[in-house]
């Protein structure tokens, strides 16, 4: 790399060490180059993020994600960070399309949240999270068709845990991200939501429902985890046990959103790290039968 490519992440590499609690402990087992990647491509992702919500109203908000739009597409000089998105993604076979679609869910936020069915929240879990799953196959050399179904079914694991731990938050910036459908069937809208008015019992029930949701994301990533290389495996594996383990602290606080934001202790972070150390090795390569390799 070039001198101000270093420069450029070594601050990638101070965003990710200070905003991202749970995938800064599974990067440290990334491979040096690949982390370096990662970091940007979290830079990037959390760009996106800001700029959809620190903006001081919503036209500021929808001009910073066309301008970075423009950007990816060439119809705008690109900053150095973007530029350096844009190679990496160039290079692994990325694309454009993941980032685009990471900015039409951003997008989204922008106005009042209302989501009407698991189809919706689904597609919006994708936009916002799905497509980092897909940045990351690039990062790390994954090139199994197969492998986009996982790395999606991941990312949008962790959306819904964070929509399950956020429910409290979200609603004060007047987005409500889960089902309404759902809430109907406890007898709750999503105006009572926003209200802070709602059941909270029939919110945690529906807590509950998403977060086994999630669950079952989570187990179709895992399932996936033999198309990564054996070392970046360890990494991803680490942050999905780890982001997990957020969802089994909302259980403990009985699904109840509004009972605190749920944490997991760095003690509980170390276990987790080292039971997915070792489950990594009895993840198989695809193909695999006891005693032979295809």
């Amino acid at each position: 790399m070039t001198e101000p490519d270093r420069a450029l992440v070594a601050a990638s590499e101070r965003v990710l060490a200070t905003r991202a609690r749970s995938f800064r402990w599974g990067a440290v087992f990334l491979p040096r180059a690949a982390r370096a990647e990662a970091a940007v491509v979290y830079a990037f992702c959390r760009l996106v993020d800001d700029l959809a919500d620190d903006a001081p109203d919503v036209e500021t908000a929808a001009r910073a994600l066309e301008a970075v739009r423009a950007e990816l597409v060439g119809d705008a000089p690109a900053r150095p960070l973007i530029a350096a998105y844009g190679q990496i993604c160039a290079a692994r076979g990325v694309g454009t399309g993941p980032a685009l679609d990471l900015l039409r869910g951003m997008q989204n936020d922008l106005r009042p949240v209302r989501v009407p069915d698991d189809a919706a929240l689904l597609d919006y879990c994708y936009c916002v999270a799905g497509t980092v799953g897909l940045m990351m196959c690039g990062v790390l050399g994954v090139t199994a068709p197969a492998a986009s179904g996982p790395a999606i079914a991941l990312g949008q694991a962790m959306q819904l845990t964070n929509i399950c731990r956020d429910v409290a938050e979200d609603a004060g910036l007047g987005r409500v991200y889960i089902p309404a459908v759902r809430l109907a069937a406890r007898g709750v809208t999503p105006d009572e939501v926003l209200a802070g008015t709602a059941d909270r019992r029939a919110v945690a029930a529906v807590v509950a429902d998403l977060l086994a949701l999630a669950d079952g994301r989570y187990q179709a990533a895992e399932a996936g985890m033999h198309h990564i290389p054996a070392r970046a495996r360890v990494a991803i594996l680490v942050a999905a046990r780890l982001y997990r383990a957020i969802g089994a602290r909302i259980a403990r606080q009985s699904y109840d959103p509004w009972r605190g934001r749920a944490v997991v202790p760095w003690t509980t972070k170390l276990l987790l790290v080292g039971r997915a150390l070792l489950d990594v090795p009895s993840i198989r390569p695809a193909g695999h039968v006891e005693g032979m390799t295809t």
